[in-house]
């Protein structure tokens, strides 16, 4: 029950993400590099308040992943602060939901069910931003982020798999 719990904060937490940067507008509207800025700022937010609440469990495997994608988001977030400082993106604020709303509560779960939630959430955040950034690079407008985009897609395919497979055998 807990894990269903889980994967549904999740979406919510996901919905949130992909309505900040408007990925569930109608039509096949095609991100602007404001939208890509925005949502991968998020995305680094999501990968950073993840460390946060990786330290109210004490799991040293989630520690250290958590520790690992936030250094990695934090870096990813140099870069695109040069591109948006050169094209003058001015990313908007969105509603976003704090990571901890989708994980289970680690009080209220036992280890297994606790890091499955860690990675569910993961796994659902990183599927919205590599779906930012595909269809951004559909018809991009900037070709700075267009090639920082196409950089960062197989970084976060690899990532989502190997959070994938790890999920699976937890």
């Amino acid at each position: 029950m807990r894990i269903v719990v889980a994967i549904v904060l999740g979406f919510i937490s996901t919905a949130a993400f992909a309505d900040s940067t408007g990925e569930r507008t109608a039509g096949n509207h095609v991100p602007t590099a404001t939208d890509v800025i925005t949502g991968l700022y998020t995305f680094s937010r999501f990968q950073q308040d993840l460390l946060e609440s990786t330290d109210l469990k004490g799991n040293a495997e989630v520690k250290n992943l958590a520790a690992l994608r936030a250094e990695e988001a934090g870096q990813r977030d140099k870069t695109l602060k040069q591109i948006q400082d050169a094209i003058g993106a001015e990313p908007h604020a969105g509603k976003t939901t704090s990571v901890s709303a989708s994980l289970v509560e680690p009080e209220n779960a036992d280890g297994p069910t606790y890091v499955r939630s860690f990675y569910a959430a993961q796994i659902l955040e990183y599927e919205s931003a590599i779906r930012l950034l595909d269809r951004y690079l559909r018809a991009p407008d900037d070709p700075a982020l267009a090639a920082f985009a196409r950089e960062q897609l197989p970084v976060l395919r690899s990532q989502v798999k190997d959070a994938e497979r790890t999920m699976a055998d937890k």
